[in-house]
């Protein structure tokens, strides 16, 4: 097996030792599955990564561990990789562990992980949870910054938070779908969650739901929770919800699987009068520009990792202090009229 890196660059990136690089390399055997899968990995990261690979400069190893569906992380990951080139001189790698799914334990695990064989940083979504809180305490006071991504982790030590204001976001969804359902008959609208776990998912709920209470009380809340954004289970139970609720006249998708629940209403021959989503990935792009959905709320990926990286940056002293917080991410209406250049996404 060939490659241009250096074994110990290798190591480094795959978080195993040069000699385990060594065997999988030479394909000499006796390394786990698992082991193999990661250096596989770490080479296709350092590939992705070539332009800053070996540039001089003061190094930094990220982690980035997400759970989400793959859609959001691939969208995460692009973003990333686009703008590590212009933190020069510094030079940051970074090491992915994206899960669609992940039990708490693994998250802690991996945290955990992250600790013991050294990080100068970690950017973090995660559900908020009392183990994997504490696990980020663990890395803080190991002196590894940890920035929460999308979804916060308020009462943990992380070091930020970079991602829009998840309650406005919410309330910004309740003044679209309050406008654009108009009238003033009882009406119902469904609230799709990945879970209720992850707390920006919560503050856009609790958005919505206060915005809805002051301004449009003619319209209830059906709520389906626990589909994790993907498209089998969210599928199912927004079929359930549409049996079991024949009012549902609209949908404000918290937490993704978009495209299956446009055809779950298909499948049961009802229309969706007003559909509004989250991040404008692929498949949300799609759905826009077909008519399926008819607002998405959207911020800036690219901005995002550059403000993330920036801030691990400074935590380790390669970039001054601010004299005040940065501002949330704008939240951003996009509609099928206007849709950004695909190259616009990351």
């Amino acid at each position: 097996m060939t490659h241009p890196f250096p074994v110990k660059v290798v190591a480094l990136q795959a978080g195993v030792s040069v000699a385990t690089v060594d065997r999988v390399i030479k394909q000499r055997g006796g390394v786990h599955a698992g082991t193999v899968r990661r250096v596989m990995q770490a080479l296709d990261e350092l590939a992705r990564q070539s332009t800053q690979v070996g540039l001089s400069g003061r190094k930094f190893m990220l982690d980035v561990l997400m759970v989400a569906p793959r859609r959001f992380t691939d969208a995460v990951r692009a973003a990333l990789e686009a703008e590590l080139p212009s933190l020069q001189p510094a030079v940051l790698r970074s090491r992915f562990h994206l899960h669609e799914t992940l039990a708490a334990e693994g998250i802690v695990g991996l945290l955990d992980r992250f600790r013991k064989n050294g990080s100068h940083g970690v950017l973090l979504k995660a559900p908020d949870l009392p183990a994997v809180a504490e696990a980020v305490n663990r890395l803080a006071a190991a002196g590894i910054p940890v920035v929460t991504l999308v979804t916060d982790l308020p009462a943990s030590a992380r070091r930020s938070y970079v991602g829009m204001d998840n309650r406005a976001a919410g309330e910004t969804a309740a003044y679209l779908l309050g406008q654009w359902l108009g009238g003033r008959k009882k009406q119902q609208v469904l609230v799709t969650l990945s879970s209720n776990r992850f707390h920006g998912e919560e503050e856009r709920e609790i958005g919505f739901r206060r915005a809805l209470r002051e301004r449009h009380r003619h319209v209830s809340i059906v709520e389906a929770s626990e589909g994790q954004g993907i498209d089998g289970a969210t599928g199912a139970l927004v079929r359930q919800a549409l049996a079991a609720h024949p009012g549902i006249a609209a949908v404000y998708s918290i937490g993704g699987g978009n495209a299956a629940i446009v055809q779950a209403f298909a499948q049961a021959g009802r229309r969706c009068q007003v559909f509004i989503g989250h991040d404008l990935d692929a498949d949300n792009l799609a759905l826009l520009e077909a008519g399926a959905i008819h607002a998405v709320l959207h911020h800036d990926l690219g901005q995002d990792m550059r403000r993330a990286c920036q801030e691990i940056l400074r935590a380790q002293g390669a970039l001054p202090a601010l004299a005040q917080a940065p501002p949330l991410s704008a939240i951003q209406v996009v509609t099928p009229w206007n849709l950004p250049p695909l190259n616009g996404l990351n």
